[in-house]
């Protein structure tokens, strides 16, 4: 599982990044090299029909993005699902055949209903033409490669790893997937929202000038945990509070302040160049919350000494925050969910009005390029971001500076060599000048 990437740089020129992260999302690979199992019918004005969506990982946000597909498009059909715990498929098959809108009357599952660590390949066998990707990060290296493999069309949970091994194989997958033409949709939904694709677009424009610095933040209050039940395994125990555990979730830093590190290197044009930062456990210190942090704050180093701050935390009875504040020479934007302003030399502000769905515009934008025969490709961006993530929390564990090569050439693999319910030992909470990066 240490393999390199076909093609990876150690860092990314601004303009090589913008390149690879347009507005809207870069339609990757020539019509020349779109294959026919990756078009299906639909491109060039082939066969109506629907498009047949599979969804491996039937959580709440499983199930939340398969209702947002069929909302995003009246061309898609839930027919497949599948998941490790057999309770999961089954909440999820009652949640999708009560949705509203007319929606329920496109699920149409049969006897296509999967369980177990193999699920996948079952549901990707089950004539689908595209996946929904949102089990445990832990998993989505696996599962992106097999999808891809597979010739399908992809929409892949964010974050799409836990540690750089995961992250090269995202990486050599997402350039395969651009050779079969397969549309690759993450689900960094600020990147299909209509206030941060407008203020990203003014900020590119040099509305606030030469882009210096940023703040970016997700602080906010505890998060569920599931009490452990007398027949769970250590291994159920961990997938069923997955949050936990490093090697399920990349701990808070990955798993969630992906989003705002992602923003943070959308208007910086490129990866960091180096790291550090520090973390630690103070209010979530009981044994059922795994090993992770409870609060991370990490210094980002990109080109010309620009400086990002990052700060995530989650603990009950703090200020919350949820936002990114990106500083140029001429202004600042503030940026949240719904809201962008900018002030500087020209004050703007998004009309609310005017604002989207974002959690259903990745979708129908996703089918609208596979229906098109034009491919998105969105899994180097998201690679990109969640290795960022990463490095933070190598450095945080650690105590040590992290540069982008040293991240991108580690061989941490924190995925069990064998998954089977049974024994998991937890593995120990990271010291700071103790725990050595590897």
């Amino acid at each position: 599982m240490n393999e390199q990437p076909a093609s990876t740089p150690s860092d990314v020129s601004r303009r090589d990044f913008l390149k690879t992260t347009a507005v809207a999302g870069t339609a990757v690979a020539a019509a020349s090299l779109v294959t026919p199992i990756a078009r299906g019918a639909w491109g060039a004005g082939g066969r109506a029909g629907r498009i047949k969506v599979g969804v491996v990982g039937c959580g709440g946000r499983g199930t939340g993005a398969a209702g947002d597909c069929l909302a995003g498009s009246p061309d898609t059909e839930i027919v497949a699902i599948g998941d490790v715990m057999k309770d999961r498929v089954n909440e999820a098959k009652h949640n999708l055949s009560g949705l509203e809108g007319g929606l329920s009357s496109r699920v149409n599952l049969g006897d296509r209903v999967f369980t177990g660590f193999d699920a996948y390949k079952q549901v990707l066998a089950s004539g689908i033409d595209m996946v929904i990707l949102a089990t445990a990060p832990g998993f989505r290296p696996i599962h992106f490669e097999a999808a891809v493999n597979a010739g399908k069309h992809i929409f892949f949970e964010k974050p799409v790893g836990v540690d750089p091994t995961g992250i090269r194989k995202v990486l050599a997958a997402g350039e395969l997937a651009k050779t079969k033409g397969l549309s690759v949709v993450t689900g960094t939904q600020r990147r299909h929202e209509n206030c941060y694709l407008e203020a990203m677009k003014r900020i590119q424009d040099g509305a606030i000038g030469k882009v210096v610095a940023a703040n970016v933040w997700w602080n906010q209050g505890l998060l569920w945990d599931k009490p452990r039940q007398p027949e769970w395994s250590d291994m159920e125990f961990q997938i069923r509070n997955w949050l936990y555990y490093t090697w399920l979730s990349g701990d808070h830093i990955v798993e969630q302040h992906v989003h705002n590190l992602d923003v943070m290197n959308w208007a910086m044009g490129m990866t960091p160049k180096r790291c550090i930062g520090l973390g630690g456990r103070q209010s979530r210190t009981e044994a059922k919350y795994g090993h992770i942090f409870d609060h991370f704050a990490i210094q980002y180093v990109y080109d010309e000494g620009v400086v990002g701050n990052s700060q995530c935390r989650q603990a009950d009875g703090c200020a919350s925050k949820v936002h990114e504040q990106i500083i140029g020479t001429k202004g600042v934007a503030s940026l949240t969910s719904g809201y962008a302003e900018i002030k500087g030399e020209t004050n703007w502000k998004h009309d609310k009005n005017k604002n989207n769905a974002p959690y259903v515009q990745e979708h129908t934008d996703l089918v609208k390029s596979i229906q098109d025969g034009k491919p998105i490709n969105e899994a180097e961006r998201i690679a990109h971001s969640t290795l960022t993530a990463i490095m933070g929390r190598m450095s945080a564990y650690t105590g040590q500076e992290v540069t982008w090569e040293q991240a991108m050439a580690s061989k941490l693999d924190t995925m069990p060599k064998e998954l089977a319910m049974g024994p998991m030992p937890m593995p120990p909470v990271a010291i700071p000048g103790k725990t050595q990066l590897i």
